[in-house]
């Protein structure tokens, strides 16, 4: 399928009434992927679907639910992370931790999430600072597991310790809500794009990320600036030119100053041409 088709569909889901969180993130997938078909996304579903259907039938409240999920998941199967996952790209790809059942802590959390929604769990993500958990439960009754370390569960002070060894801050209770589709996707292309800053040579990478965060519905306007920037870098000085005169237009009624900074760099990016 073509990389334009992938991109529209992505951008079709971000816009529905209910996007569908794994559809978003296989779709990032096969983004970063040439070679995947439309027929391995209708597999991955179809792996999720079929690890749901091995779920005990209703196993009981919010904690045996976040049990049966980890036993499945974390156990029978392997999935869990380590250090060296946050290195790999592939660790950031649903097909790719589907496949490989090892990822970063919020793509493994995605599939805690299908897994468990498809077999009716009451789930939710959490998006901690740092450290991506999943939740099982009503806020009074609420019982996250960390599917990075096979499921499991976490008390206030682990949950604690986890944001405090991540940032360095105490937990904030607001950061225990539940994460809709969107704002994960985003932290998805986040975590792509730091992965790909640490490495100039995958600007690749960083250019189709921010050109999918620029598809969601909401998404800081500065991704524009990194969108023009990336284009100078690949050699794209007439699109990156146009993009950086497109963004100043959109600053100039706030911030007049950074409008001109914005024009001379896109004149200087045209001055490359010669």
């Amino acid at each position: 399928m073509r990389e334009s088709e992938w991109r529209r569909r992505f951008a079709e889901e971000a816009r529905a009434e209910r996007p569908d969180l794994a559809t978003m993130c296989l779709l990032i997938g096969a983004e970063a992927d040439p070679a995947r078909t439309a027929a391995d996304l209708d597999a991955a579903h179809a792996e999720l679907d079929r690890l749901a259907g091995e779920l005990p039938y209703r196993p009981g409240g919010a904690r045996e639910w976040a049990v049966a999920v980890g036993e499945l998941l974390g156990g029978r199967y392997g999935y869990r992370g380590a250090p060296e996952d946050y290195r790999r790209l592939t660790s950031s790809l649903l097909p790719e931790v589907l496949e490989r059942r090892r990822g970063l802590p919020i793509l493994l959390s995605v599939v805690w999430l299908e897994v468990a929604r498809r077999a009716g769990a009451p789930v939710y993500g959490v998006a901690l600072p740092g450290h991506f958990v999943v939740g099982f439960g009503p806020p009074g009754e609420q019982v996250l597991a960390d599917p990075f370390d096979g499921g499991r569960l976490l008390t206030g002070d682990d949950a604690e310790a986890l944001v405090m060894g991540a940032t360095g801050a105490p937990l904030d209770p607001s950061a225990l809500r539940p994460a809709d589709p969107l704002e994960i996707v985003t932290r998805v292309l986040d975590n792509i794009r730091a992965w790909a800053r640490e490495r100039p040579e995958r600007s690749d990478v960083s250019l189709w990320a921010v050109e999918l965060a620029l598809t969601l519905p909401s998404h800081p306007a500065r991704l524009r600036h990194e969108r023009a920037q990336l284009l100078v870098r690949r050699g794209d000085f007439p699109g990156g030119a146009a993009e950086l005169e497109a963004y100043a237009e959109v600053v100039a009624a706030v911030d007049p100053d950074a409008a001109r900074e914005l024009l001379a760099q896109a004149l200087a990016a045209r001055a490359l041409l010669n």
